[in-house]
């Protein structure tokens, strides 16, 4: 994915409200502007930090400028949430998720379950859809291991039950996480910030539903996604003892 028209360079004044953002753009003109991710963007806020807006002349928008890049422990990273869909959609048709790419059809926003939308309906005449649910990650706190969710995620324990529920039909279910950044070589459930939706994934993982994370390389001209990483089989496993447990216990 090519920026076009080229992003504007500014420094980071503060992000507040989940949507708004301050910025000093290099002229020195100082400006608000949407911020395009509603979630903690933890490590990602600190004021002077190096960002890249993209900027728009609509009457119909309030604000010139949207958050799309910021600079952070020495790499580039991707904070623009629903970018998220269109490059894994470069991924699973460029062959970096499974054999996804195999699939004939791949349809967008398909709705399922009780109250969602699937990104993505793959089908193929010889054999089950798969069904794909996509979650945009940035987070990191320990070096080159990215992390999921970096807040609670009520919506994303649903999408996980919904999963599950297309497994039990007969249908193929798949986890996408897109991680907009390069600095990372695996990919963690974050239990600690999430216990729900960690101990849900466990849930799904035993189910039957696939997961799989793609990393990015990010620059403020364009972001491409390299290729897969792994998710982390040590924090998997450790996961799925903990809903065991809680499982027996709940049992009994």
């Amino acid at each position: 994915m090519i920026f076009s028209p080229p992003l504007v360079p500014a420094r980071l004044i503060r992000r507040y409200k989940r949507f708004l953002f301050d910025a000093v753009l290099e002229d020195g003109r100082e400006i608000t502007g949407f911020c395009p991710n509603t979630g903690s963007m933890q490590g990602l806020t600190a004021p002077g930090s190096r960002i890249w807006l993209s900027e728009h002349d609509s009457p119909n928008r309030k604000y010139a400028h949207a958050f799309e890049l910021i600079e952070a422990e020495g790499t580039v990273v991707g904070v623009h949430a629903a970018i998220a869909n269109r490059l894994a959609e470069e991924a699973i048709r460029g062959g970096l998720v499974s054999d996804l790419a195999s699939y004939p059809v791949i349809a967008r926003e398909q709705r399922y379950g009780t109250r969602s939308r699937i990104d993505f309906l793959l089908s193929a005449p010889d054999r089950p859809a798969a069904y794909v649910e996509v979650k945009n990650v940035h987070f990191i706190r320990q070096a080159g291991l990215a992390e999921f969710p970096d807040t609670v995620t009520t919506r994303g324990a649903r999408h996980l039950e919904e999963l599950i529920e297309i497994v039990r039909g007969g249908q193929r279910a798949v986890m996408l996480y897109l991680v907009q950044r390069e600095d990372c070589r695996s990919l963690r459930i974050c239990g600690d910030l999430d216990p729900l939706y960690a101990r849900t994934f466990a849930r799904a993982i035993e189910a039957g539903v696939e997961a799989h994370a793609v990393k990015c390389r990010v620059t403020p001209t364009e972001i491409v996604p390299l290729g897969p990483i792994a998710m982390d089989e040590p924090g998997l496993a450790a996961l799925c003892t903990t809903n065991t447990a809680l499982s027996t216990t709940e049992s009994g």
